[in-house]
C-alpha cells in the first residue's frame, strides 16, 4: 500500500498458510521478508509485486512458524515454531546472505510451547528476545553460540506471551503483552546488578485506565517504542472499534488520546510512522486507516483512505493452556 494514499500497489500470493510477520530489510526499502505457518520465510523484491520470491528459507518439514524477525544488520533471520508433536518448539536461524536455504541451526531447549514472538534488538545484531505460550520471555546473546551459553535471562509473564517489544532510551527494557491482556515491563540491562528486573507488572492491564465514558479497555493491540518522544506507546481498543493511545512507564498506563469513528470492530495491528507523525491501523472490519494530527486531536484521514477487500482478514488460532514455570529472576 502507498503510505500517503493507502492505495493498493501490489500483492504476493504464494504462501499456503497464515502470515506470522512481515518486515522490510533495514538497509534496503525494496527487500521485504515474510514468515508463514506454511513453514517458509520468503524474501521479495518490493519493486516487482506479483513475482516469485527472491529467496525461500525452510527448516524441518514438521515446522510451522508463528513468529519471525530479521536482525538489525540484515544478516540473520529467526523464526519461532509451533510446538512439534506435542513436545518441542524451536528457534530456527538462517544466514540471509546465503543463496541456498542458509540454515544455520536451531535452539530447542528454551521454550516448551508455541513461540509466539521473536524480536531482535534494534541496535545489537546478536541480541534476541523470544516469547511463548509457555509464559516465558527469553533473552539471548547469539554471539555466544550454543543455546545454553547464549541464554542470558528468562522472565516469566505467568501467562501466554503475545507480543514482545524492546524499549527504553538504550533499548534495555522489554515489554510483554500477554494473550489475556496482561502487561509486564522488565529492565534486562540490570543483569549484572542485584536490582530486580521487574519495572511494572499487571495481570489485567484493561483495568489500569479509565476512559471518558467511565469504562475500560477491552483488549490490547500492541506496543512500540517511540524514540523521538522517548516514550513507550501501548495501543488498546474497544470492541466497537474505538482506539486508545497510552503511555507505559513504571507507574503503569496513562491515556494520551482516543481515536473514535474509524474502525467498527476489533483492531489487530498498527504502525506508528514517526517521520510523518501518522498512525496506520488495520482491523477485522477489513479497513486500513490512516490517522494524522489535526487540530487538537488525531482524526482519521478519510480523504486518504482506500478500503481493500479481504486484504486485512486475519486468521487467529487459540493457544493451548500451559502450566507456567517460575521465572529465573524477578
Amino acid at each position: 500500500h502507498n503510505k500517503d494514499s493507502l492505495k493498493l500497489l501490489g500483492e504476493y500470493q504464494v504462501h499456503k498458510g497464515p502470515l506470522c510477520s512481515l518486515t522490510f530489510a533495514h538497509t534496503s526499502s525494496n527487500l521485504l521478508y515474510s514468515g508463514s505457518a506454511d513453514g517458509t520465510v520468503r524474501s521479495w523484491d518490493a519493486r516487482r509485486p506479483g513475482t516469485d520470491a527472491v529467496q525461500v528459507f525452510r527448516s524441518d518439514p514438521s515446522h510451522s512458524y508463528c513468529s519471525f524477525d530479521l536482525n538489525c544488520s540484515d544478516t540473520l533471520l529467526c523464526a519461532g515454531t509451533e510446538q512439534v508433536n506435542g513436545e518441542d518448539s524451536f528457534l530456527v536461524f538462517w544466514d540471509s546472505r546465503k543463496t541456498g536455504d542458509g540454515l544455520l541451526g536451531v535452539y530447542s531447549e528454551s521454550h516448551s510451547d508455541d513461540i509466539t514472538q521473536v524480536c531482535f534488538h534494534p541496535r545489537d545484531k546478536d541480541r534476541l528476545a523470544s516469547g511463548s505460550t509457555d509464559g516465558l520471555v527469553n533473552v539471548f546473546d547469539l554471539s555466544r553460540g550454543a543455546e545454553e551459553e547464549a541464554l542470558l535471562v528468562t522472565c516469566n509473564s505467568n501467562s501466554s506471551a503475545g507480543t514482545v517489544c524492546w524499549a527504553g532510551a538504550d533499548f534495555s527494557q522489554l515489554l510483554c503483552l500477554s494473550h489475556d491482556e496482561g502487561l509486564h515491563l522488565w529492565d534486562v540491562g540490570r543483569l549484572e546488578t542485584d536490582e530486580p528486573l521487574t519495572i511494572f507488572s499487571c495481570s489485567n492491564a484493561r483495568s489500569l485506565t479509565t476512559l471518558a465514558d467511565g469504562g475500560g479497555l477491552d483488549y490490547l493491540v500492541g506496543s512500540q517504542w517511540l524514540e523521538e518522544a522517548q516514550a513507550l506507546l501501548v495501543v488498546g481498543g474497544r470492541s466497537n472499534g474505538d482506539l486508545h493511545l497510552l503511555e507505559c512507564s513504571s507507574g503503569g498506563l496513562r491515556l494520551l488520546r482516543s481515536l473514535e469513528g474509524g474502525h467498527t470492530t476489533t483492531v489487530r495491528c498498527f504502525l506508528w510512522d514517526a517521520g510523518r507523525e501518522a498512525l496506520i491501523t488495520g482491523g477485522e472490519d477489513d479497513q486500513l486507516l490512516l490517522w494524522k494530527p489535526g487540530g487538537k486531536q488525531l482524526i482519521m484521514g478519510k480523504q486518504h483512505l482506500t478500503k481493500s477487500k479481504s486484504a486485512l482478514k486475519i486468521k487467529s488460532r487459540p493457544h493451548k493452556k500451559h502450566v507456567y514455570q517460575r521465572e529465573k529472576r524477578t
